[in-house]
């Protein structure tokens, strides 16, 4: 199937028709989701009727967007009118909002068709997608594997060919982790870039929007069709979008790129392989690698799973069975509180509320989340040193390709799948997640590229390399 790009392209042009397209896609869809189940909801009949006004919009001559009749999934913790939002959660089944996100609007307007909701870990705690309330989703690689997560549904909708775009949150690696495991591009963007108005609140200060796709030009069109300044979101950095898609061809000749060496200790091999790969490709096309050094990022980990847990506590105390949401009977509204909780949460949230609610109470406040924040200021010191030097750094996304369900019950051993990627929600920065060959089992691998705050482009523009010279898949 086409890139996202060259579909648009074609359906602006009238070579093929938007209805068309979204039935190849919706094909694809009913062969495989049973066994992939990438979706929450299929919401086949309205995307048919926007695809056939996309098709009227191009026979007047008029045009539709830069995603004109490009079918689209959105991870189910993202806001739709009239459209279940649940989170994966039981707590939110059925539940559908009054608004569209921001970023659902913006697709809209570029003409984009929304497919579906895509599974994720609850409230998009997890990575592996198999903490969801409504089954796991399964990797289209190896269907005995995790997708990782938590937006697991929409990195296998792309993978599985059911969408040539999806949408994801990443609040600890949310995106680029299962993009890595999944084989494909996965975007976490600077934070306030991309508006949050209408993403359902994991952790308020990491929580971002960030597009996957195939490829990175495509990853780029979206994200400069969803990003830029929003009045609705009090984070939102007050700038237009910058143009992406123009430095994608420019090579790397003269870059200065870090290879994070605290990032390469406890990474599987096959992945540390492919990293160094990558490293001489970037070397043999003209840019300057160097092992560095972010010393704090170690601490990472632990600082994250203080801070998020405690915001988690904060965020989801509004949903008590009084305002919407499934509700538990109880003898009075407190036990009716309870009772909608302890039901409504899996073990999971449930989890991560207690410790969150830990952290901030009387007397361990100062002892465990005020010295996560002071971890988090050090490794914002220690980035901004590292990129004193250097225009974009280097590291695995992943520890490992994707694991068997099951594999990893230990919570530790889960919460390190995310240490690569943690770094960067903590200070804000970009960073995205590309494929490049396999490692063991065959499975794909995916390297990840950081860059500072607002430098997408330079970003956009070493993964574009990166891509160009990535082995073929099939690859051992």
């Amino acid at each position: 199937m086409n890139s996202a790009k060259d579909l648009a392209a074609d359906i602006r042009r009238s070579r093929q028709s938007a209805t068309a397209a979204l039935n190849e896609y919706l094909q694809v869809i009913d062969a495989s989701e049973d066994d992939v189940h990438a979706f929450n909801l299929v919401d086949r009949e309205v995307a048919i009727e926007t695809a056939g006004k996309i098709d009227e919009i191009v026979d007047s001559g008029r045009d539709p967007g830069p995603l004109a009749g490009v079918p689209v999934a959105l991870k189910d913790n993202l806001c739709t009118r009239g459209l279940a939002t649940t989170c994966s959660s039981k707590i939110l089944e059925g539940w559908e909002p009054p608004y569209d996100a921001t970023v659902v609007q913006r697709l809209r307007a570029a003409g984009a068709v929304i497919v579906g909701k895509t599974n994720l870990d609850e409230f998009a705690m997890g990575s592996s997608t198999e903490h969801s309330a409504f089954g796991p989703t399964r990797n289209p690689h190896d269907l005995t594997r995790v997708p990782g997560g938590s937006s697991g549904g929409s990195a296998a909708a792309v993978a599985a060919g059911f969408t040539p775009i999806a949408l994801g949150s990443d609040t600890g690696g949310s995106i680029r982790q299962p993009a890595a495991l999944c084989g494909v591009v996965g975007v976490k963007p600077t934070y306030g870039l991309v508006s949050r108005y209408g993403l359902v609140a994991f952790a308020s200060s990491f929580d971002q929007i960030g597009p996957l796709a195939n490829n990175v030009a495509d990853a780029a069109l979206v994200l400069e069709t969803i990003g830029g300044h929003d009045p609705l979101d009090s984070t939102s950095i007050p700038s237009p979008m910058p143009s992406l898609s123009d430095n994608l061809d420019r090579g790397v000749e003269g870059m200065r790129v870090g290879l994070v060496s605290e990032l390469l200790e406890g990474i599987d091999e096959d992945v540390v392989t492919r990293v160094h790969e990558v490293a001489d490709a970037l070397t043999t096309g003209g840019a300057i690698v160097e092992s560095v050094s972010v010393p704090a990022v170690e601490y990472g980990l632990t600082a994250y799973y203080l801070i998020a847990p405690a915001e988690a506590s904060s965020n989801l105390a509004r949903y008590d069975g009084v305002r919407y949401g499934m509700r538990a009977e109880g003898s009075d509204v407190a036990a009716m509180n309870a009772a909608t909780r302890r039901s409504g949460f899996g073990d999971e949230v449930v989890a991560r509320i207690m410790l969150g609610t830990f952290a901030l109470s009387a007397g361990y406040y100062d002892a465990y989340y005020g010295k996560a924040q002071k971890v988090r200021t050090l490794t914002r010191r220690d980035f901004d040193v590292a990129y004193a030097n250097h225009d974009v750094l280097l590291s695995p996304t992943s520890p490992s390709v994707a694991f068997k369900f099951g594999e990893r019950s230990d919570p530790m051993t889960m919460y390190r799948c995310d240490t690569c990627t943690i770094p960067s929600n903590l200070v804000g920065d970009p960073a995205i997640s590309v494929p490049f060959g396999t490692g063991n089992h065959g499975l794909p691998v995916g390297v990840q590229i950081m860059a500072p705050q607002l430098e997408e482009a330079r970003m956009f523009q070493a993964a574009s390399f990166i891509e160009s010279q990535a082995p073929p898949r099939s690859a051992s």
